[in-house]
């Protein structure tokens, strides 16, 4: 879990205008005791290499609580695809809410087969504000998908408060390395986090 020392760090730092917090807490695979449901999770997915159940990020949720962030990572959710290449659908972008302009000239991020949602703890849709969701593969069952969503969150911001004079982003960390096939869509995102004012 974050030191206090840390989160006090943070906290000052957050303070100073035209700061901005990326966080990029990955994915949540067999948070449950179900093995039947580990397994129809690990199906889903499809990455030999993860197993039925890790458990990424108390580090960073003990620092999204910290700083008030009504924020859950979950899931590891594969991505629907371009039928027949490995390719992302487009995200479902929600433009009129990027004051940033972190989507401008993005329509995809990379292809990753487990990728977390983010999942809003709170429902005034004021603190955080949800810039893109990402399909998730209708071919293979999930609990997610079997709750009725066909959709993730994938990139959120939460603009500045009275407490803290920066951003927050939270967008996976894969989205961060080109070892999942680099487009100019993911570089037009990282030009614009880069320029973002």
């Amino acid at each position: 879990e974050a030191y206090p020392e840390e989160i006090a760090a943070i906290k000052d730092w957050l303070r100073r205008e035209d700061t901005c917090l990326i966080i990029g807490p990955h994915h949540d695979v067999g948070s449950t005791n179900d093995m039947k449901q580990r397994q129809v999770e690990y199906k889903h997915h499809g990455d030999e290499l993860v197993p039925r159940q890790q458990r990424f990020s108390q580090y960073t949720r003990s620092l999204m609580k910290a700083l008030d962030i009504p924020v859950m990572n979950e899931w590891g959710l594969r991505p629907a695809v371009v039928k027949g290449t490995r390719d992302p659908v487009p995200l479902t972008a929600f433009r009129d809410l990027d004051k940033k302009g972190l989507l401008n000239n993005v329509t995809t991020f990379c292809f990753h087969q487990h990728l977390p949602h983010y999942k809003l703890t709170n429902d005034d849709g004021r603190s955080v504000q949800v810039l893109a969701r990402q399909q998730v593969d209708p071919d293979r069952p999930h609990p997610f998908t079997a709750a009725g969503n066909t959709e993730f969150n994938c990139l959120l911001w939460i603009p500045p408060t009275q407490q803290r004079a920066g951003d927050v982003l939270m967008v996976d960390s894969t989205n961060f390395t080109t070892l999942f096939g680099g487009t100019d869509s993911l570089s037009n995102f990282w030009k614009n986090l880069a320029t973002m004012k």
